[in-house]
């Protein structure tokens, strides 16, 4: 199909929205990619991207931090405001950054409304399993859509002692699929796998009801994501 014919039909499209994407269980067909600014979200959104998640990777990708710790809920406001104003059909995902959601609930659904009310996002991420859960419930009770993240978790990077695969032992598959139950029962909409072994992966996304995001986790998810810089060479450095 030509270009332009596909790029119009997207156009018209409606907003993509929490359901929607819950509807695309099994179809194999999400994509997520991040963006950071207002021309990077509008050719994404033209191309027909699902969902645009305005990372906390934004601190390594364009500032050249050494990871993502230092990225504060104001950067994430301010990407995502540019963000939004560049997407017609694409849903826009705030990440929330360390120490916005892990303090209290209370914290939490004020930060994570932020970006609803603020910065013009329709869902927020963020990272934790069934430690969260609690977290992840209020702020759906509270309207907010929460897209979940297991697996690697790069704001735990000091904890876990670097970045590796996730899941290739009995028990760290069990706590993975544990942590995926957890979310999906707390209300996300659908969770991120990154770097989890895919034979884990594909267990998981087999068992649960909300869709998989897989970031080097294999193809058995339901849709995929990868940095965007990455994805199109313009990274400097390690990939």
């Amino acid at each position: 199909k030509h270009m332009s014919d596909y790029l119009s039909n997207t156009a018209t499209k409606k907003r993509v929205s929490a359901p929607w994407v819950l509807a695309q269980k099994k179809n194999q067909g999400l994509s997520m990619l991040p963006a950071y600014d207002y021309p990077t979200a509008s050719l994404l959104d033209q191309a027909g991207i699902d969902m645009l998640l305005v990372g906390d990777s934004v601190g390594p990708v364009i500032y050249g931090e050494s990871n993502t710790l230092s990225v504060t809920v104001d950067d994430i406001v301010r990407h995502t405001k540019a963000v939004a104003r560049g997407c017609q059909r694409a849903m826009v995902i705030s990440d929330m950054p360390f120490l916005s959601y892990q303090t209290t609930v209370e914290s939490a659904v004020l930060n994570a409304g932020r970006f609803l009310k603020e910065a013009g996002a329709q869902a927020v991420k963020l990272e934790g399993g069934a430690e969260y859960a609690n977290i992840i419930a209020a702020l759906v009770r509270a309207g907010i859509p929460v897209v979940a993240h297991i697996g690697l978790l790069p704001q735990s990077v000091h904890a876990v002692g670097g970045y590796r695969m996730f899941g290739k032992n009995e028990e760290e598959r069990t706590r993975l699929l544990h942590d995926a139950q957890s979310v999906a029962a707390a209300g996300a909409f659908c969770v991120v796998l990154e770097c989890v072994d895919p034979k884990t992966a594909k267990a998981i996304t087999e068992t649960i009801a909300i869709p998989t995001i897989g970031i080097g986790s294999g193809s058995d998810c339901d849709g995929q994501v990868l940095v965007t810089q990455d994805l199109i060479g313009m990274t400097i450095g390690h990939v």
